[in-house]
Parts: C-alpha cells; structure tokens; sequence
C-alpha cells in the first residue's frame, strides 16, 4: 500500500501522521458498496414478486402492506428514503472522507431509527416509515456496521526518526 507523507504532527514531536491511499481507497470501495446497496433496495422495493403485495403500498405509514423479500414492511416513502440514501452515498464516496462522513452519519441516522422503531407504538400514526421488530434489527446492525466502517482509520502514525533516514537517503542504524 502507498502512502504519502503529510503535516500531521504528534505532541511528542517524533511522529507523523500518513496518509494512506490504500485505506482511502478502501473506505470508498465500502461506501460506494453500501451506497449502491441501498440503491438496490429502492428499487427492489418497487417490484413485485421480490416485494410481496405492491398494489397495497401506501405512500407512509404502518398499514402498508407490502413487504420486501416479504419480511420487511416497506412504502413508497420508505423506499424513496432508500434511493435517496443510496444516490448521497454514491456521490459521498467520490472522497475517502466523504465515504467515511456518510458512513459514520449514516450510522448514527440507523442507530436512531433502531431507537426510534423500539420506543414507538408500532400500530400507530407515528410509525410512518413504517418500521416493524424486524426492521429494528435490520436496522440496529446497518447502523453498528456503518459505524465500525466509518471507524477505519485514513491516517497511520509513523515516527519521524523511522522517516529520517528514508527522507535524507540515509540507510538507519
């Protein structure tokens, strides 16, 4: 893996901070795949026979009666949400920190909607997404996983007496 040297100076005076093109490389592979992903279920989302009862779908809310892969309680609001998550995570992951922006605040965007469908009265109006014990899990774990992508690092520490001898052609002792 490449790296290219930045500014990034430590408190103790004797380390850098790097750039790695490799873990930038990666961090936007991996929101370009989940960015794509969730395209993908906006428009699974729309077709039947992978979702069970479309003729039913309703705009928002609970009483929709369609369900993706017949599991997942989904309405066009829903599946709109997830074409337009999809759509920021393609155009984020054009950057390694974009990538790592909407991975991190998408994450935390699913770990409230987990939060949000487990506090809610599942039959009522304010469950407009709609959102069902599943889709709390589902979503629970897109949020913890989002997350801990988001978490990888761009930057390593490397020590600058390490880099002394590579920077002036001197071989270390």
């Amino acid at each position: 893996m490449a790296t290219r040297e930045t500014t990034y100076a430590e408190n103790d005076g004797r380390s850098v901070r790097t750039v790695d093109d490799g873990r930038a490389r990666l961090l936007r592979t991996l929101g370009l795949v989940v960015g794509a992903t969730f395209l993908i279920v906006g428009i699974l989302g729309f077709i039947p026979g992978i979702t069970t009862h479309v003729d039913q779908m309703d705009f928002a809310g609970h009483e929709s009666g369609s369900e993706l892969f017949g599991i997942f309680h989904v309405s066009v609001l829903h599946n709109l949400v997830h074409l337009l998550f999809g759509v920021v995570g393609l155009a984020a992951s054009r950057t390694a920190r974009g990538a790592k922006l909407f991975l991190l605040i998408g994450g935390v965007i699913y770990l409230v909607l987990a939060l949000y469908g487990a506090v809610i009265d599942m039959n009522d109006s304010v469950n407009f997404v709609p959102v069902d014990d599943e889709d709390n899990w589902l979503h629970l774990g897109l949020g913890i996983g989002m997350i801990a992508l988001g978490l990888i690092p761009l930057t390593q520490r490397r020590r600058t007496d390490d880099l002394a001898g590579t920077r002036t052609g001197r071989a270390r002792a």
